[in-house]
This record gives structure tokens, sequence and C-alpha cells, in this order.
């Protein structure tokens, strides 16, 4: 497979095969992010995808992930072409999923993205990391809760399942709870059928980590970052079911549950650690990872 530079995928893309139809990312300006610093977006030549998509179909999978950064911004006929490729090669492809930000999605009409469900792509993967209009502004995202809430309505519309991340710990010590309660408004109005929290991870080849060596950015400690999920959970009036998650590698408290129905259930669980304070019951930091 013809792989270009550090490939990532979702979590629940674990088993999926990947093929990567981009290098890097079309933004490439977040402040946290370090993934495709000095590396130039481009997108593949056709002929390269076709030839790992040939060689993909050596194996047998029903899920495909396209890389890297945000696929969806690709113009629709070449994603179609690309989709067409690979049912036509690979037998008993169920699913195809893309990382989509939000310029992407609103680069699509909402027939446009039925058209790409209906070819295959059965899952789209947006970054929103804060509902918070400044923090979204500081970390230089590139959209505004306005953009992302548009972009969210768009894709439901479309009936293609929408994946969402936000960021723990994103707007620093001194914009922790203005950050948790935007946030969780933000997910609860655009209501994905999945919503992730992550945890900041401080990389050295970022502006954020050159910001908290300054000083200009503090992040929470271990328990402020749980107070900012608990805030988050609770300000989420999800208006369907929404399976949210914090088991992502960089979390200290690894949470699973199926919200508003067991909402209740798992703020207390937040409080009791809350509470107690004891750090044995979060995840060692030698086991935190992106």
């Amino acid at each position: 497979m013809d792989y270009v530079g550090y490939v990532i995928r979702p979590p629940s893309e674990a088993y999926s095969m990947i093929i990567q139809v981009t290098v890097g990312c079309s933004h490439n300006m977040c402040t946290f992010c370090g993934t495709y610093k000095g590396q130039k977006f481009r997108i593949k030549d056709m002929a390269t995808i076709k030839k790992d998509i040939d060689e993909a179909s050596r194996y047998r999978f029903d899920r495909v992930f396209l890389a890297d950064g945000d696929v969806l911004i690709l113009p629709t006929a070449t994603l179609l072409e690309i989709i067409d490729y690979i049912h036509k090669k690979c037998r008993g492809v169920e699913r195809i999923g893309v990382y989509a930000n939000t310029k992407a999605i609103l680069k699509k009409s909402v027939e446009e993205l039925k058209e790409l469900r209906d070819a295959g792509i059965g899952i789209l993967y947006q970054g929103i990391e804060s509902g918070n209009q400044e923090v979204l502004r500081r970390i230089r995202k590139g959209a505004f809760p306005r953009h992302m809430t548009e972009a969210a309505a768009r894709v439901r519309e479309s009936g293609i399942l929408l994946s969402q991340t936000v960021l723990l710990g994103i707007g620093g010590v001194d914009m922790s709870r203005a950050h948790a309660e935007d946030t969780g408004k933000l997910l609860g109005e655009m209501s994905p059928d999945f919503a992730s929290a992550l945890t900041v991870m401080l990389l050295p080849n970022t502006e954020l980590y050159r910001d908290w060596q300054a000083g200009t950015f503090r992040l929470p400690d271990k328990f402020g970052l749980l107070e900012e999920l608990k805030i988050i959970i609770e300000n989420m009036e999800v208006k369907n079911q929404c399976l949210f998650t914090s088991n992502h590698a960089s979390n200290y408290l690894p949470l699973r549950a199926v919200l508003p129905d067991q909402k209740s259930e798992i703020v207390g669980l937040i409080e009791q650690v809350l509470e107690k304070r004891d750090e044995r019951l979060l995840k060692p930091e030698h086991m935190r990872a992106l």
C-alpha cells in the first residue's frame, strides 16, 4: 500500500481497510494538531489510488476508511469514481467512512451528500473541538458554531451517520467552564449519532505547546478535565439517541453511554470520581496516547 506520512483513522475504524486518498489536511492550521505539520496537502493521482484498491482486494473486509485529514474536500465526481472502483474490486464492503471538516461539508449540497450516501459513504467524522466561538478563534479551527450547526444539519438530512469529536482542555484553565458549557449545548443542538470526547495532548511541534511553554496557555489538571466532561454531558440536550464515549487513549476516565437515556447515570459516575479525587481511579499517565 502506498501510505505516505503519518496515516491516522478514528478508533472505530480499527478493523477497516485504510485507503489513503489524500496526503495531509487542506486546513492544517489548528494550533493543537501536529499530525500534518510541514506536509503540503495534495490529492493522490487516481492510478495510485486504484493500485492500492487492487492490492486491498486480496483481503476480506466489510468497511473501508478513506484517509487522510478531510477526504470529503475532494470533488464529488472524484469521490464517486473512487467509491465505484472500491465496490467493483472489493466484494462485501458495507460502509465507507471519511474525515470531513466543516468547510468540506459546506462545500457539498444535501443532494451531493445523498449521492455519496447512495454510493456507499456511510459515516462522516467531524472534528468540533469546542462549541465556544472564542476558543475556536484561538485554536484557528476555521469554523464557528453557526457553520458547524449548518454542516451537521446537512449531514443529518442526507442520511449519512455523523460522528463528532470534542477536546477536553482546549479552552485552557481560563475558559474551561465556558468551553464545556458551550460545547455541550452545541452537541445537543447538532445531535450527532455519535459523539466522542478526547483530551488535549500537548505536542512539541504545535503552536499550543509553545503557548504552554510560554505560560500563556494552562491546561486544566486531571480533575479539571473530568469536570469539563461532566459539564459537557450535563448540557447535551440531544434530540435523538447519541452514543457518547470518552474511551480514546488520551482520556483519563473511559466512559460509554447512550444519551439521553443514561445521562444521569454517567454524570453520577463522574461526580463520584470527582468527589473522591483518587488518581488510582484514572488511567495512568504512561498509558495515555493519541
